[in-house]
């Protein structure tokens, strides 16, 4: 272990917000203590904090005063937590021997640090792919991320599929029972890009959580270069003196585009707000996820739910509809994240059969004349929620 002394002095708003994000990466059980630590690093510029668990690395550079530069590996959730309750004055640390004494005002604490030498090395950013607006970026994660899988044991459907080709990029997440696809343009370094990724979900979302929602400096999207896109199989995120990196998912993910309906019986638009204070109260009455039935008639949309073990309810609200009446019954809580993801203040909703998934799409596609035979060509959209319905009793 490094024996030498370190000792800086920080503000404790830029040390609690970077130990916090560097953190929340951090694993809870890993499979070796040493992954539990943050490494901070004092030298000439400030501070450099990371975190690596082997899949995911974290690095931030804060400012501070540094009176003895070196590296303190020290456990970094109970760091976080220690500086995260001191009041809003400046914070010294100090490593001397085998202690790091960290005060501010009245407090003091005194912890041990981690063995630096047994501390793995943070991969390298690949080189940049191209840059993307941050709103952009955490808008169209938050819509795609909430479809994706839980379940470890299906790799393939805990990520998020990503098309880039030159500037245009799709972006694609399913976990068999629904299935969220995004169109959105970006800023590619070359404009013959092409490359085909699957990125963990759950860092991805973590990442567009984790942005200062005042931050409008684009985000650099790193996975290489010419044809080297992909290959290392690592994803860099360069954003406002942070970078992570995640390696990518080695899986295949599913051929999705013909699971997306082209045409529709029926098209309903309905208000989103109103519609989920419905279904949250309609819901009450149903088993832990039972399926909440709507009844679309023009004019109106009726959602029922319940048995006769605990009750029924029943609730209409107005709608725009067009088409033969349906009636289909779905998750009430994976219909209660497609409204959330859809971002508009109506949504859309799009039906073939009581049998077959329907669609969610933002207002702002407008719903499309019958054809000759009667059916609803899909209206152009940056973005579908496509849901599977839940069986209709009887």
């Amino acid at each position: 272990m490094e024996q030498h002394t370190v000792s800086f002095t920080v503000p404790k708003d830029d040390f609690s917000a970077a130990l916090a994000w560097v953190a929340r990466s951090l694993p809870s059980k890993p499979t070796q203590p040493i992954l539990r630590g943050v490494m901070i690093e004092a030298d000439d510029e400030g501070l450099h904090l990371s975190g690596f668990d082997r899949e995911v690395s974290t690095r931030v550079h804060i400012n501070a005063e540094v009176d003895e530069p070196g590296r303190i590996l020290v456990a970094g959730r109970l760091l976080a937590d220690i500086v995260g309750s001191l009041p809003n004055k400046p914070i010294s640390m100090r490593l001397e021997e085998t202690t790091v004494t960290l005060s501010s005002g009245s407090s003091r604490f005194e912890l041990r640090p981690m063995t630096i030498e047994d501390y793995p090395v943070l991969p390298k950013l690949p080189e940049a792919t191209g840059t993307i607006d941050p709103h952009l970026f955490s808008e169209a994660i938050s819509q795609v991320a909430v479809a994706a899988g839980r379940d470890d044991t299906l790799p393939m459907l805990t990520g998020v599929h990503v098309e880039i080709d030159g500037s245009n990029v799709v972006m694609a997440a399913t976990d068999r029972f629904r299935l969220a696809v995004r169109h959105l343009t970006w800023n590619p370094s070359e404009s013959s890009a092409q490359a085909t990724l699957l990125v963990p979900a759950r860092t991805l979302a973590d990442a567009a959580r984790s942005l200062d929602p005042h931050d409008n400096d684009d985000i650099s999207i790193a996975v290489g270069a010419g044809e080297s896109i992909g290959k290392e199989g690592i994803l860099g995120l360069e954003m406002h003196q942070r970078h992570m990196t995640t390696r990518l998912l080695d899986a295949e993910f599913p051929k999705f585009r013909p699971l997306l309906p082209q045409h529709h019986k029926a098209l309903a638009s309905v208000e989103i707000d109103p519609l989920q204070d419905a279904i949250r109260r309609v819901s009450l009455v149903a088993d832990r996820n039972a399926q909440i039935q709507m009844e679309f008639t023009e004019g109106n949309v009726t959602l029922s739910a319940g048995g006769s073990d605990v009750g029924r309810a029943t609730e209409q609200l107005q709608c725009a509809f067009t088409g033969d009446p349906m009636t289909i019954a779905f998750n009430p809580g994976y219909l209660k994240e497609g409204l959330s993801a859809i971002g508009t203040q109506r949504v859309i909703f799009g039906f073939t059969l009581p049998s077959r998934p329907a669609i969610l799409i933002p207002e702002s596609a407008e719903m499309t004349e019958a054809d000759e035979d009667g059916n609803f060509p899909t209206p152009k959209t940056d973005f579908i929620y496509l849901l599977m319905p839940v069986r209709l009793p009887g």
